[in-house]
């Protein structure tokens, strides 16, 4: 009941400033790669076949014919770049991992790509930030593709070429992993002022991805505006739907401040909404899809003294702290803001909150001159963090990356994903979408094969 009524007092302040200030947290628009819209509208007539579920979009499994399940790596981030514009060289390879690979799917999110001021807050959306980001990430994934498909040389090992690199599934017949196969082009970038979300596919995964969109939803200054909040994407992968969120919530590491981080988190679950479709009744929320990731800086601490938290981080007293975090206790709680979520073991230092330049934590005695008299002091916390929601998602990693930019540390983790394709991908249709008829293939030829897949069979018997 006290629950309850703290969770009243925090959200009735938002409702009322909500409907008297109301402000579009930006708009359905977005930036791609390729004309997404061209692909809906070829799906428009049903995007799945007649003995589809509507509900979800998701093909029935017929007696003579079955879905099959494909598994794709999924490479997810998370980083509060603090305001902080990217340098024209920095090489974000080694934090996308990009070398090793490689990954079919890239999922990052970004907060405050521009400082929290009020005219950043109030006005336009500053996007030329956020495309040098996106322009960053382009060459940073690209730059590695053209470099794994490029001929070894003579310190290369051996002459099996790329026959040693295990092979990504599993769309094209050729032999070895080409240069299209490691080419990623964007999906979708949102930008809401300063949280960036940006997903990136392997090339040859671009025809099965449709119906790309997005939502934004704002909890910040009077409930509304788009200082805190998130931005959230969907997409369709072959009959799989995706849905990724990334947050920024409440700050604060007072007491009963993380009741304003769960009423953030109760209200983008609630407001965040994608469009059902003309004739289809398409996922709506965002725990309506397949197959959901939430991340982002969640700004939860650990509830203990500060002079403790800082012995216990010095002691890599893990255990002790993860029983007193706030998401932890959201996570396992009935009632509690994400429960049902989950989140991989942590076994890496908080990620916040750092001097800028520096590898110690603010405020803390090991930081330069001691700090400053009168400076806030903050203690460590993981504030970045990585969930999912649902079956289809094994996490495989879960680690931060090292960059010395802002006072976060990046998050990173890794995941196995089921998606569920049609069967009817036979022999010759798997043909027409090789490389060798790829470098062949005419205009009407290309319109046809972005057909739905469902449509296959008739594709094959007129060809």
């Amino acid at each position: 009941m006290l629950e309850n009524q703290k969770q009243a007092e925090v959200l009735w302040p938002r409702l009322v400033a909500n409907k008297l200030f109301r402000k579009t947290s930006g708009s359905h628009a977005f930036v791609a790669d390729f004309p997404v819209a061209d692909d809906d509208a070829a799906f428009d007539d049903g995007g799945c076949s007649p003995d589809a579920d509507a509900s979800r979009c998701v093909k029935r499994a017929r007696p003579q014919e079955r879905s099959k399940t494909l598994k794709y790596k999924l490479f997810a981030s998370t980083w509060n770049v603090g305001g902080v514009a990217p340098p024209d060289d920095l090489d974000l390879s080694d934090w996308l991992d990009a070398r090793d690979g490689p990954y079919d799917i890239y999922v990052l999110g970004f907060q405050e790509v521009v400082p929290l001021r009020p005219r950043n807050v109030l006005g336009a959306d500053k996007s030329r930030v956020g495309m040098r980001w996106i322009e960053l990430i382009r060459a940073a994934l690209n730059r590695s593709a053209a470099s794994s498909s490029s001929p070894r040389g003579a310190g290369g090992g051996g002459g099996g070429g790329d026959s040693g690199r295990q092979k990504v599934h599993p769309v094209r017949d050729g032999g070895g992993v080409g240069e299209l196969a490691r080419e990623y082009r964007c999906v979708v970038s949102k930008q809401m002022v300063g949280i960036l979300l940006t997903v990136w596919v392997r090339a040859d995964l671009r025809r099965f991805v449709r119906r790309a969109s997005v939502s934004c939803v704002g909890c910040g200054v009077m409930g509304c505006l788009g200082n805190k909040g998130a931005v959230s994407v969907r997409f369709w992968l072959h009959d799989t739907s995706f849905c990724f969120v990334c947050c920024h919530l409440a700050s604060g590491g007072r007491d009963g401040d993380e009741a304003h981080r769960n009423a953030d988190a109760t209200e983008i679950l609630a407001r965040t909404s994608f469009p059902r479709g003309h004739a289809l009744n398409l996922p709506h929320k965002i725990l309506d899809h397949d197959r959901v990731i939430l991340l982002g800086d969640l700004n939860y601490r650990i509830s203990l003294p500060e002079a403790k938290t800082r012995l216990l981080v010095e002691r890599r007293d893990w255990r002790t702290l993860l029983e007193n975090d706030q998401l932890r206790a959201e996570v396992s709680r009935g009632g509690g803001a994400f429960r049902g979520w989950s989140e991989g073991d942590i076994a890496f230092c908080p990620t916040y909150k750092y001097h800028p330049n520096s590898d110690n934590y603010y405020g803390g005695r090991a930081a330069a001159g001691g700090g400053r008299k009168g400076e806030k002091r903050r203690a460590p916390a993981w504030c970045d963090r990585i969930l999912w929601h649902g079956a289809g998602l094994s996490q495989t990693r879960y680690d931060r990356f090292e960059s010395r930019l802002s006072d976060h540390r990046p998050v990173r983790a890794v995941f196995t994903v089921e998606v569920d394709a049609p069967r009817n991908l036979n022999s010759l249709r798997s043909f027409f979408m090789s490389e060798r008829f790829d470098r062949a293939r005419s205009p009407a030829a290309d319109r046809m094969l972005r057909k739905d897949d469902v449509n296959s069979a008739r594709f094959a018997e007129t060809l």
